[in-house]
């Protein structure tokens, strides 16, 4: 009989609790929910107000996921307070805990360091064609944590930032121009003479390649089955593909009707009957 009445006098504390805890708890849900539309009407108008002033894209990509993650941990303190967690235990709790997820979290606090010292440095931004990883693309968007690239076949190529603020990176837009180097071997009885003239002319031909620097052809190799002629010549970074596809096109339709050889490797087999 004793024991029944334990059992009920537990029941009955664990009411009194959950009627105490209930108005905490409509009000925590009350403000996670409220909390989570001010984040997104917030993280808006953090958006269009970058759209409106013409800030760095960068800037604004890395401060939008920045602003966005803090208002989310500041809302999480909130709600936490709220079910009566007190503010100096939540602390001690978060010191506590921080050794630990500071250890689990190495690689991640890696890379928020690594965002900010490219948001610093810059060694690219939103907009630059990037050499990075051994991944060739568009920056598509800079987080606190990552690096969105858009690669040449339209896929997104995802890369912490703490590799990327300790690797080698090739930024083929900090200037203005770029020079392209096209290598073709012509047969020793070719005339080297007519094949360099024609290779200029090919340039001279495209609007796209500059003519100041003036195009260069040099001798570059005297190679076992040809002579490699290599072509030198600038462009501008958005009509630099353009420019290195014709001149591949158009040295073989050239040469082709020149009568000069373009050399391949030929295998002759001998039938003994």
């Amino acid at each position: 009989m004793e024991q029944l009445t334990d059992y009920q006098q537990h029941i009955e504390n664990a009411i009194d609790w959950a009627w105490k805890l209930l108005p905490n708890l409509v009000t925590a849900i009350l403000i996670l929910v409220v909390g989570l539309w001010v984040v997104k009407f917030i993280n808006r108008l953090v958006r269009k107000f970058f759209e409106r002033k013409d800030y760095d894209e960068t800037l604004e990509s890395f401060l939008q996921s920045f602003i966005g993650i803090t208002l989310k941990v500041i809302l999480f303190v909130l709600v936490v307070t709220q079910l009566g967690v007190k503010s100096s235990s939540l602390v001690a709790i978060v010191g506590a805990a921080g050794l630990a997820v500071g250890l689990a979290l190495q690689g991640s606090l890696a890379n928020f360091a690594g965002g900010v010292l490219i948001l610093l440095f810059k060694p690219f931004k939103v907009g630059d064609f990037i050499s990075a990883q051994g991944v060739d693309g568009t920056v598509k968007e800079i987080t606190i944590f990552t690096t969105k690239l858009n690669t040449f076949g339209n896929q997104v190529a995802i890369i912490p930032n703490g590799q990327l603020s300790n690797s080698n990176i090739i930024n083929y837009n900090v200037e203005d121009t770029r020079r392209d180097k096209i290598d073709v071997g012509i047969g020793y009885g070719s005339n080297i003479k007519k094949a360099k003239d024609l290779l200029l002319q090919i340039c001279a031909d495209h609007d796209g390649i500059l003519q100041e620097p003036v195009p260069e052809v040099y001798v570059g190799e005297l190679a076992d089955s040809a002579v490699t002629l290599s072509l030198r010549f600038w462009a501008k970074n958005e009509d630099f593909w353009a420019a290195h596809f014709y001149v591949l096109e158009e040295l073989k339709q050239r040469f082709d009707d020149a009568g000069i050889e373009i050399p391949f490797p030929q295998r002759v087999v001998h039938s003994v009957d």
